[in-house]
């Protein structure tokens, strides 16, 4: 059975991080939730905590035939899809002359083929609804480039030009595609870096939290006049 309840939101990469964060507000609004990790039991987890109604699948966005399942599935549980959250991504930090092909083949299919994938299965459910509304999660590094991710930076500038395309293709079916692009924030992948070193650049002086970009993801999710725009959180560090 279908409740009619919130709108259907599927946020990929939702088991932690930006995604996971995203998830909550999300839920605290009324949505309903699927969150999509590769990691079934860490997905299941995040899911029960936001309450009950919501749904978790595993789904490496990499390959078209889980995207497609996935979405199979949210279908039948929780109904048409309202709004698509990608925040699932990988870095494999390196000199690009270190950098093995494989490794560049990883990044490319999660960050960037990845979220083709789910925007084109989302795309064709949205049509049907008459509307809906997506967010990719993007990085600043994208924008401005950065020492030792070339090949990240690529996958996550990829992913403007995709998101602007896109929304001029699906904006006459009332489908808006927006880009928020994060600085430094305090997850799982920033857990490494220096930060003490790097906070100096940042002119807010201090590493963002997962909330503060969830508000700008919500932000674009709601804003009914706002398509292919990129809205950067981070600290003002673009700035320097």
């Amino acid at each position: 059975i279908i409740l009619k309840m919130g709108k259907v939101c599927a946020v990929f990469g939702g088991s932690r991080g930006i995604g996971k964060a995203v998830a909550e507000l999300l839920a605290q609004k009324g949505c309903r939730l699927a969150i999509l990790a590769r990691n079934l039991d860490v997905a299941q987890t995040t899911a029960r905590n936001l309450g009950a109604g919501h749904l978790a699948l595993s789904c490496d966005v990499s390959s078209e035939q889980e995207v497609l399942k996935t979405f199979d599935e949210m279908q039948r549980n929780l109904g048409p899809i309202n709004y698509l959250v990608n925040a699932a991504g990988i870095n494999r930090d390196g000199l690009l002359l270190r950098t093995k092909t494989e490794d560049m083949i990883a990044q490319i299919h999660t960050n960037l083929l990845g979220t083709m994938l789910t925007c084109k299965a989302a795309v064709k459910v949205m049509i049907q609804q008459q509307g809906g509304a997506i967010v990719n999660i993007g990085s600043i590094v994208g924008l401005k480039g950065n020492s030792g991710q070339s090949v990240y930076s690529a996958t996550k500038a990829g992913l403007v030009g995709f998101s602007r395309s896109l929304a001029k293709e699906v904006a006459k079916k009332q489908i808006r595609v927006n880009v928020v692009a994060p600085g430094f924030i305090h997850t799982e992948m920033t857990a490494h870096l220096e930060e003490d070193q790097l906070k100096k650049a940042i002119p807010l002086g201090r590493f963002g939290e997962p909330h503060e970009v969830a508000q700008a993801v919500v932000f674009l999710l709601e804003s009914p006049y706002v398509t292919g725009s990129v809205l950067v959180v981070d600290g003002g560090l673009q700035l320097m």
